[in-house]
Protein backbone atom coordinates (compact mmCIF):
# COMPACT_ATOMS: atom_id res chain seq x y z
CA UNK A 1 0.00 0.00 0.00
CA UNK A 2 2.75 2.41 1.02
CA UNK A 3 4.76 1.36 -2.02
CA UNK A 4 1.88 2.20 -4.34
CA UNK A 5 1.45 5.62 -2.75
CA UNK A 6 5.16 6.36 -3.17
CA UNK A 7 5.06 5.26 -6.82
CA UNK A 8 2.06 7.48 -7.50
CA UNK A 9 3.67 10.45 -5.76
CA UNK A 10 6.95 9.97 -7.67
CA UNK A 11 5.09 9.73 -10.97
CA UNK A 12 3.19 12.93 -10.17
CA UNK A 13 6.39 14.84 -9.32
CA UNK A 14 8.12 13.51 -12.47
CA UNK A 15 5.18 14.62 -14.63
CA UNK A 16 5.12 18.06 -13.00
CA UNK A 17 8.89 18.49 -13.41
CA UNK A 18 8.71 17.49 -17.07
CA UNK A 19 6.00 20.07 -17.64
CA UNK A 20 8.11 22.78 -16.04
CA UNK A 21 11.17 21.84 -18.08
CA UNK A 22 9.20 21.82 -21.34
CA UNK A 23 7.84 25.26 -20.61
CA UNK A 24 11.24 26.85 -19.94
CA UNK A 25 12.31 27.37 -23.61
CA UNK A 26 8.99 28.98 -24.42
CA UNK A 27 9.26 31.32 -21.46
CA UNK A 28 12.82 32.20 -22.45
CA UNK A 29 11.87 32.96 -26.07
CA UNK A 30 8.88 35.02 -25.07
CA UNK A 31 10.97 37.05 -22.67
CA UNK A 32 13.61 37.74 -25.35
CA UNK A 33 11.19 38.97 -28.04
CA UNK A 34 9.99 42.58 -27.77
CA UNK A 35 6.37 43.26 -28.54
CA UNK A 36 4.07 46.24 -28.90
CA UNK A 37 5.70 49.58 -28.13
CA UNK A 38 9.02 47.88 -27.37
CA UNK A 39 9.07 46.20 -30.80
CA UNK A 40 8.29 49.47 -32.57
CA UNK A 41 11.01 51.27 -30.64
CA UNK A 42 13.46 48.54 -31.64
CA UNK A 43 12.46 48.86 -35.30
CA UNK A 44 12.90 52.64 -35.13
CA UNK A 45 16.37 52.17 -33.65
CA UNK A 46 17.37 49.54 -36.22
CA UNK A 47 16.11 51.72 -39.09
CA UNK A 48 17.94 54.78 -37.75
CA UNK A 49 21.15 52.74 -37.48
CA UNK A 50 20.81 51.75 -41.13
CA UNK A 51 20.78 55.45 -42.02
CA UNK A 52 23.75 56.38 -39.86
CA UNK A 53 25.74 57.74 -42.80
CA UNK A 54 26.78 61.22 -43.87
CA UNK A 55 24.52 61.31 -46.93
CA UNK A 56 21.48 60.60 -44.72
CA UNK A 57 22.22 63.21 -42.04
CA UNK A 58 19.00 65.13 -42.79
CA UNK A 59 16.79 62.05 -43.11
CA UNK A 60 14.34 60.90 -40.43
CA UNK A 61 12.63 57.50 -40.19
CA UNK A 62 9.74 56.15 -38.15
CA UNK A 63 8.18 52.68 -38.19
CA UNK A 64 4.55 51.83 -37.44
CA UNK A 65 2.68 48.61 -38.19
CA UNK A 66 5.53 47.37 -40.36
CA UNK A 67 5.60 50.51 -42.53
CA UNK A 68 8.68 52.74 -42.42
CA UNK A 69 8.21 56.40 -43.32
CA UNK A 70 11.21 58.35 -44.59
CA UNK A 71 11.26 62.15 -44.50
CA UNK A 72 13.87 64.89 -44.85
CA UNK A 73 16.24 65.84 -47.67
CA UNK A 74 19.25 64.45 -49.53
CA UNK A 75 21.57 65.94 -52.15
CA UNK A 76 21.16 63.27 -54.86
CA UNK A 77 18.34 61.03 -56.01
CA UNK A 78 20.72 58.09 -55.57
CA UNK A 79 20.73 58.73 -51.82
CA UNK A 80 16.93 58.74 -51.71
CA UNK A 81 16.86 55.34 -53.42
CA UNK A 82 19.66 54.00 -51.20
CA UNK A 83 17.85 55.08 -48.02
CA UNK A 84 14.77 53.13 -49.08
CA UNK A 85 16.81 50.01 -49.87
CA UNK A 86 18.61 50.23 -46.51
CA UNK A 87 15.43 50.53 -44.45
CA UNK A 88 13.78 47.68 -46.36
CA UNK A 89 16.42 45.39 -44.81
CA UNK A 90 15.30 46.13 -41.24
CA UNK A 91 13.62 43.18 -39.55
CA UNK A 92 9.92 43.85 -39.15
CA UNK A 93 9.72 46.44 -41.95
CA UNK A 94 7.35 45.23 -44.66
CA UNK A 95 7.00 48.42 -46.71
CA UNK A 96 8.62 51.85 -47.04
CA UNK A 97 6.88 55.17 -47.64
CA UNK A 98 9.62 57.33 -49.16
CA UNK A 99 8.83 61.03 -48.70
CA UNK A 100 12.43 62.21 -48.93
CA UNK A 101 12.93 65.36 -51.00
CA UNK A 102 15.97 65.70 -53.25
CA UNK A 103 17.73 69.01 -52.75
CA UNK A 104 20.91 70.05 -54.49
CA UNK A 105 21.11 72.48 -57.41
CA UNK A 106 18.16 73.36 -59.63
CA UNK A 107 19.01 72.72 -63.28
CA UNK A 108 16.78 73.84 -66.18
CA UNK A 109 15.04 70.87 -67.79
CA UNK A 110 16.53 71.50 -71.23
CA UNK A 111 20.04 71.71 -69.83
CA UNK A 112 19.56 68.62 -67.68
CA UNK A 113 18.23 66.65 -70.65
CA UNK A 114 21.18 67.64 -72.82
CA UNK A 115 23.77 66.76 -70.16
CA UNK A 116 22.18 63.40 -69.39
CA UNK A 117 21.94 62.65 -73.11
CA UNK A 118 25.69 63.21 -73.49
CA UNK A 119 26.48 60.93 -70.56
CA UNK A 120 24.11 58.17 -71.66
CA UNK A 121 25.54 58.31 -75.17
CA UNK A 122 28.89 57.16 -73.77
CA UNK A 123 27.45 54.72 -71.25
CA UNK A 124 28.55 51.10 -71.87
CA UNK A 125 30.89 52.21 -74.68
CA UNK A 126 33.75 49.73 -74.71
CA UNK A 127 31.59 46.80 -73.61
CA UNK A 128 30.52 45.95 -77.16
CA UNK A 129 26.80 46.58 -76.69
CA UNK A 130 26.44 50.38 -76.76
CA UNK A 131 24.98 50.31 -80.28
CA UNK A 132 22.28 47.92 -79.05
CA UNK A 133 20.93 50.31 -76.40
CA UNK A 134 18.33 52.87 -77.46
CA UNK A 135 17.34 54.69 -74.29
CA UNK A 136 15.10 57.74 -74.45
CA UNK A 137 15.14 60.67 -72.03
CA UNK A 138 12.34 62.94 -70.88
CA UNK A 139 12.72 65.66 -68.22
CA UNK A 140 10.00 67.68 -66.52
CA UNK A 141 10.61 69.75 -63.41
CA UNK A 142 13.72 67.73 -62.65
CA UNK A 143 11.89 64.39 -62.93
CA UNK A 144 13.72 62.21 -65.44
CA UNK A 145 11.83 59.51 -67.33
CA UNK A 146 13.95 56.85 -69.02
CA UNK A 147 12.33 54.80 -71.76
CA UNK A 148 13.23 52.96 -74.93
CA UNK A 149 15.14 49.70 -75.06
CA UNK A 150 18.19 48.21 -73.33
CA UNK A 151 20.12 45.21 -74.58
CA UNK A 152 20.20 43.58 -71.13
CA UNK A 153 19.43 44.24 -67.46
CA UNK A 154 22.99 45.38 -66.82
CA UNK A 155 22.59 48.10 -69.47
CA UNK A 156 19.31 49.26 -67.96
CA UNK A 157 20.77 49.33 -64.44
CA UNK A 158 23.82 51.23 -65.67
CA UNK A 159 21.65 53.94 -67.24
CA UNK A 160 19.51 54.31 -64.12
CA UNK A 161 22.60 54.50 -61.90
CA UNK A 162 24.21 57.14 -64.10
CA UNK A 163 21.12 59.36 -64.07
CA UNK A 164 20.50 58.86 -60.34
CA UNK A 165 23.90 60.29 -59.44
CA UNK A 166 23.62 63.45 -61.53
CA UNK A 167 23.02 66.71 -59.60
CA UNK A 168 19.69 68.31 -60.39
CA UNK A 169 17.79 65.05 -60.89
CA UNK A 170 14.87 65.06 -58.45
CA UNK A 171 13.27 61.74 -59.37
CA UNK A 172 13.87 58.89 -61.83
CA UNK A 173 11.05 57.03 -63.56
CA UNK A 174 12.18 53.76 -65.12
CA UNK A 175 10.21 52.80 -68.24
CA UNK A 176 13.13 51.10 -70.00
CA UNK A 177 12.24 47.83 -71.71
CA UNK A 178 14.88 45.11 -71.73
CA UNK A 179 15.09 43.14 -74.98
CA UNK A 180 14.21 39.43 -74.65
CA UNK A 181 17.01 36.99 -73.92
CA UNK A 182 17.37 35.00 -77.13
CA UNK A 183 20.26 33.38 -79.01
CA UNK A 184 18.40 33.95 -82.26
CA UNK A 185 17.95 37.66 -81.45
CA UNK A 186 21.65 37.93 -80.60
CA UNK A 187 22.52 36.50 -84.01
CA UNK A 188 20.03 38.83 -85.71
CA UNK A 189 21.40 41.81 -83.78
CA UNK A 190 24.95 41.17 -85.00
CA UNK A 191 23.81 40.42 -88.55
CA UNK A 192 21.87 43.69 -88.75
CA UNK A 193 24.89 45.59 -87.38
CA UNK A 194 27.12 44.06 -90.05
CA UNK A 195 24.58 44.84 -92.77
CA UNK A 196 24.14 48.45 -91.67
CA UNK A 197 27.72 49.38 -90.85
CA UNK A 198 29.08 47.31 -93.71
CA UNK A 199 27.38 49.59 -96.19
CA UNK A 200 29.79 52.18 -97.58
CA UNK A 201 27.25 54.98 -97.13
CA UNK A 202 26.72 54.18 -93.45
CA UNK A 203 30.13 53.02 -92.25
CA UNK A 204 30.98 56.52 -90.97
CA UNK A 205 28.36 56.13 -88.21
CA UNK A 206 30.66 53.62 -86.53
CA UNK A 207 33.47 56.17 -86.17
CA UNK A 208 31.97 58.00 -83.16
CA UNK A 209 31.06 55.26 -80.66
CA UNK A 210 28.65 57.59 -78.86
CA UNK A 211 26.59 58.28 -82.01
CA UNK A 212 25.92 54.98 -83.76
CA UNK A 213 22.79 53.81 -85.47
CA UNK A 214 21.22 51.96 -82.57
CA UNK A 215 19.71 48.53 -83.12
CA UNK A 216 17.09 46.90 -80.91
CA UNK A 217 15.74 43.39 -81.58
CA UNK A 218 12.71 41.75 -79.97
CA UNK A 219 11.86 38.23 -81.15
CA UNK A 220 13.11 38.89 -84.67
CA UNK A 221 11.55 42.34 -84.95
CA UNK A 222 14.12 45.10 -85.51
CA UNK A 223 13.93 48.75 -84.45
CA UNK A 224 16.43 51.39 -85.55
CA UNK A 225 17.14 54.50 -83.46
CA UNK A 226 19.55 57.43 -83.51
CA UNK A 227 20.23 60.43 -85.76
CA UNK A 228 21.54 60.30 -89.33
CA UNK A 229 22.68 63.08 -91.64
CA UNK A 230 20.12 62.66 -94.39
CA UNK A 231 16.88 61.01 -95.44
CA UNK A 232 18.91 58.88 -97.85
CA UNK A 233 20.96 57.46 -94.99
CA UNK A 234 17.78 56.67 -93.11
CA UNK A 235 16.33 54.86 -96.11
CA UNK A 236 19.52 52.91 -96.78
CA UNK A 237 19.68 51.75 -93.15
CA UNK A 238 16.10 50.53 -93.45
CA UNK A 239 16.88 48.61 -96.65
CA UNK A 240 20.02 47.05 -95.17
CA UNK A 241 18.20 45.84 -92.05
CA UNK A 242 15.46 44.30 -94.16
CA UNK A 243 17.99 42.24 -96.14
CA UNK A 244 19.02 40.21 -93.09
CA UNK A 245 17.59 36.65 -93.12
CA UNK A 246 15.28 35.94 -90.19
CA UNK A 247 14.18 39.54 -89.68
CA UNK A 248 10.38 39.63 -89.46
CA UNK A 249 9.96 43.40 -89.55
CA UNK A 250 11.87 46.68 -89.33
CA UNK A 251 10.61 49.82 -87.63
CA UNK A 252 12.73 52.78 -88.61
CA UNK A 253 12.78 55.43 -85.86
CA UNK A 254 15.96 57.08 -87.14
CA UNK A 255 15.80 60.86 -87.06
CA UNK A 256 17.30 63.11 -89.70
CA UNK A 257 19.62 65.84 -88.39
CA UNK A 258 17.92 69.24 -88.02
CA UNK A 259 14.57 67.47 -88.20
CA UNK A 260 14.91 65.55 -84.90
CA UNK A 261 11.67 65.32 -82.97
CA UNK A 262 11.84 66.26 -79.29
CA UNK A 263 9.50 63.37 -78.57
CA UNK A 264 12.03 60.79 -79.72
CA UNK A 265 15.30 62.05 -78.31
CA UNK A 266 17.49 59.00 -77.87
CA UNK A 267 20.70 58.89 -75.85
CA UNK A 268 22.70 58.70 -79.10
CA UNK A 269 21.75 62.33 -79.70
Amino acid sequence: MTSNILKTRNAFFAFALAGVLLSLPQISLAAGRPSGAAAQAQEDTDAANRLNKKQFKDVKVSVASGIATLTGTVDLFEYKADAEKAVHKVKGVEAVRNLIQVGGPSVPDSQLKAKLGEKLAWDRVGYGDAAFNAITIGVENGVVTLGGHARADIDKDSAISLVSTYPGVKEVVNDIEVDPVSIMDDQTRMAVARAVYGNSMLSRYAIDPAKPIRISVQNGHVELYGVVDSQTDKDVANIQANTVPGVFSVKNYLLVANQASEKKQVSAQ
